[in-house]
């Protein structure tokens, strides 16, 4: 039985994680701090479940407090912890470009903390979630780890960039085992309510003008959030250090998701454009033979059957997810 420590535990990517390490019989110490960047209901829903699993110890705690996260690895005492997976961080491109400070306390002070406690507490392994918004416009799709990610077009993807550069600095300097994952845009049941697919689902099942930056014809390799956990845990395997695209490798329009979303939900979509954000790229697609070669790892659920499950739980979770805000 391994012992984790798994932050961001109420979130979208995370909860799921968490229930697949307790499935395997693990332990798992679940960190978040509850912040309501999105409607928290969603985030209580998620951890609604985690609660009911006997090795599942939840604490609330904000990884960019360094005297907080002091605190929590002292109160594990002697536990020997095998790895922190760090999924805990501030989330959204147009978001960041208001309020950039918030994304650089969660997502690279946030990291820096929690390393450090991997070099004095001698944890050996490291998973950080990062970001497909790294790959600019100028990359070549599909897109490699080995593109230049060093003009980010928002402070989310910069936020992103420092942690995975400091989580190398420690793999450098103190031996630690490093996994980088760079996600493409995450779906499923109970996600992040920011995102064009759960905003899909709302605004077409209750009969809201549905928002479209551009023309629509921009495409996203929409990923199912259980092949991304799945993902997750391969990656606990050393690596010494790696960053690893965990995506569908099968981009999708966004117009041709809506039609899905419009198929499931059995409503016609009324289109409002919008203008394109400037801190948008007009694609994404993942390379992902790095994920098969090194984790044996290739995604499941393809974006129809990804689609019908999140309708599913909207219609079974619509008298309250229905009236979550969406950031739009």
């Amino acid at each position: 039985m391994g012992m984790y420590i798994l932050t961001g535990a109420a979130g979208f990517i995370a909860s799921r994680v968490a229930a697949l390490l307790l499935a395997e019989g693990h332990r798992v110490y679940g960190v978040d701090n509850m912040s309501d960047a999105y409607d928290v209901r969603l985030k209580e829903w998620r951890l609604g479940n985690l609660r009911r699993e006997p090795n599942f110890t939840f604490v609330q705690r904000d990884i960019s407090d360094r005297a907080a996260v002091d605190a929590f690895f002292g109160e594990l005492g002697d536990a020997k912890i095998d790895a922190v997976i760090n999924l805990a961080a501030r989330a959204g491109v147009r978001q960041s470009v208001e309020n950039p400070w918030v994304y650089y306390d969660a997502n690279t002070t946030g990291t820096l903390n929690l390393l450090e406690h991997c070099r004095t507490r001698g944890i050996p392994k490291f998973v950080l979630a990062s970001t497909s918004s790294l790959y600019g416009a100028e990359n070549e799709m599909p897109f490699s780890e080995t593109a230049d990610t060093n003009r980010p077009l928002s402070p989310y993807a910069a936020s992103k960039k420092a942690a995975e550069t400091l989580a190398y600095t420690y793999h450098y300097l103190y031996g630690t085992d490093v996994t980088v994952l760079r996600f493409f845009t995450v779906y499923g049941p109970a996600g992040r309510p920011d995102m064009s697919l759960f905003r899909f689902v709302q605004f077409v099942s209750e009969g809201k003008p549905v928002p479209i930056y551009g023309d629509g014809q921009q495409s996203r390799d929409f990923t199912y959030v259980d092949d991304i956990a799945r993902g997750v845990v391969a990656a606990l395997r050393p690596v010494k250090y790696e960053i690893i695209n965990l995506g569908s490798d099968a981009p999708v329009v966004l117009r041709d998701a809506l039609s899905a979303v419009e198929e499931f939900v059995g409503r016609t979509a009324v289109v409002h454009h919008l203008p394109m954000h400037k801190s948008d790229v007009r694609a994404t697609w993942a390379n992902i033979s790095k994920a098969e070669q090194l984790l044996g790892w290739r995604p499941q659920v393809d974006l129809r059957e990804g689609v019908r499950r999140l309708v599913e739980w909207y219609v079974e979770n619509r008298s309250w997810a229905s009236t979550i805000e969406t950031g739009v």
